[in-house]
């Protein structure tokens, strides 16, 4: 959590403004002693989570595990060309494709007619 030294300062004046003097030494221990008690469940849960992993802990990419790297094109891509072998596997991964377009025909409906509905499917 990087935070600016200017925003810092900024909400330093607010404090002070809000607080008052008088105040602000008892609030400001407390938030101290809240950072502390968050860091210190944090690392409890950390030396939890490698106690019951046990060394695989410290094998696991947890920058792979990170939902902002969630981007489904590259996981159906890459598990596309992990399914094929060979040195043929991008052409692989092109007919399967074409194979999946040609095998559905997309027939117009005619005036009037009404979709084709699965009522087990909804």
């Amino acid at each position: 959590m990087n935070i600016p030294l200017d925003k810092i300062l900024i909400i330093g004046i607010i404090a002070v403004l809000l607080l008052g003097p008088q105040r602000l030494p008892m609030y400001a221990q407390k938030l101290a002693e809240f950072v502390k008690a968050v860091r210190r469940f944090a690392d409890t849960a950390k030396d939890r989570m490698r106690e019951e992993m046990g060394p695989d802990f410290d094998d696991v990419d947890w920058q792979k595990l990170d939902p902002r790297q969630y981007d489904p094109r590259r996981i159906i891509r890459d598990a596309l060309l992990d399914s094929a072998t060979g040195a043929g596997a991008a052409e692989t991964v092109q007919v399967t494709a074409s194979k999946v377009r040609a095998s559905a025909p997309v027939v117009p409906l005619a005036a009037g007619e009404q979709a084709p509905y699965d009522a087990e499917s909804t």
